[in-house]
Order: C-alpha cells, then structure tokens, then sequence
C-alpha cells in the first residue's frame, strides 16, 4: 500500500480515537467516531485500489505546500533533475512542483521532471551502454543530491531511489552492487551542481516562477556557455 494512503488510515483513526476519548465530553453522540471512521477507511481503500492512491498524494501534498519549505525542496529537488538531464543530453520535455501540476500533466507523484531517458541501444558499445546508464543513474540521483547540498538533509527522493533500483536489477545487478552504484551516482551529481551552481541557481529561480521549458533550456545554456 502506498505511504501517502497509509499515513491517511493512521491519521483517521488517531482522530477516530480522540474523538471517542473526547466525544463524551463534547457530548459528540457514539455513532460519529464509528461512522467517520468507516468513511475514512471505505476512502483509503478506494484510493488504493481504484485511483492507485492519487487521492491521498493530492491530500497530503495540498497540506504539505502551505510549509514554504515544502515547496522550496521540491523547487530545488526537481531543479536537480533537470540541469543534470541537460547536462547529459537528456531531453526535457516539462516539469511539475506539485501533486496537483503533475495529476494534470499525466504524471503521478508529487512533481517531477520529464525527461526522454532511451535504453542502451544493441549497436552501442559496452563501454557507450555503459555510460549512458551512469548518466541516468547521476540524473535520478541529482534530486536527492540537491536537496542534500542545499538543506543537508533528504524527504524526497524514494520513487527515484525504487525507480533506479528496479532499472538496476534489471540490469543484473545484485543488491550491494545496487546500493554502490546509488551511493557513487549520488556523490557524482552532488559534484555536478556544485560545478555548475550559478547554471543552478539560475534554473531554480526560472522554475520557480514556473518559466517554459524552453527558456529553462535558454538560461543553461547561456550560463553552461559562460561557466
């Protein structure tokens, strides 16, 4: 069961308890702890089962972007993201800063970057394949990296840590391989916008004011051009 769903269930029925332990004196009549409680719980289920939990990602998101910290993470995470896909020639095609932008761009999750990542191609080289997989395990990375640069702390990041892993055991490797790769992939993209904070700095204030994805690509350039 998604995380946002459960931590809904946990949330009603703490409620669900105080309202019992409390009803009695604000004379709050038996039946509405047991009847809010069923809703809450018939809602989970039914965001779980039938809208694949996008219920209770919207909810939370909508209460966790009153925080202007909130907001700012998923700015500068996702800020990540994106100078690290141009950087490696990965075609950004838009981007989101929250459940709802993402819900209408047909994209799930809290928000995120598009971008075209292809797999290794038969008529690449080993060495060519590769590289082309590090550079989309440091793109992946880039999210959680940034945020760690700019808060030293990480909340986001744990789709592209299970996207990555499940693209890594795809790919053959083991578990301790995986974790490796995570902890190299995360250190490399830290180097990477640090190598390119002003490229950085400037992306987070377009996105922010939520610039099209073509100026976002004008403004790395000319700053990538001058660095």
């Amino acid at each position: 069961m998604q995380q946002t769903t459960l931590n809904l269930i946990a949330l009603g029925i703490f409620l669900m308890t105080l309202s019992v332990v409390l009803g009695p004196l604000i004379h709050l009549p038996q039946s509405v702890p047991a009847i809010a409680t069923l809703g809450v719980l018939v809602l989970a289920t039914a965001d779980r089962f039938v809208w694949q939990g996008l219920g209770g990602t919207l909810l939370v998101d909508f209460v966790a972007r009153f925080s202007e910290e909130h907001r700012e993470r998923i700015l500068h995470h996702e800020a990540g993201h994106f100078l690290a896909a141009y950087l490696y020639e990965i075609p950004v095609t838009d981007y989101s800063l929250s459940a709802w932008e993402a819900f209408r761009q047909g994209q799930p999750g809290f928000g995120g970057v598009v971008f075209a990542a292809a797999a290794p191609e038969a008529s690449k080289t080993l060495l060519e394949q590769q590289q082309q997989v590090n550079r989309y395990c440091i793109t992946l990375m880039a999210g959680i990296a940034a945020e760690q640069l700019e808060y030293q702390s990480v909340e986001g990041g744990g789709d592209d840590r299970r996207q990555l892993i499940n693209a890594l055991a795809d790919l053959g490797l083991s578990g301790e391989a995986i974790r490796l790769k995570l902890q190299w992939a995360q250190v490399q993209a830290q180097g990477l916008i640090e190598r390119n904070q002003a490229a950085y700095a400037g992306l987070v204030a377009a996105m922010r004011d939520r610039k099209p994805v073509a100026d976002c690509l004008d403004l790395l350039a000319a700053q990538t051009a001058t660095a």
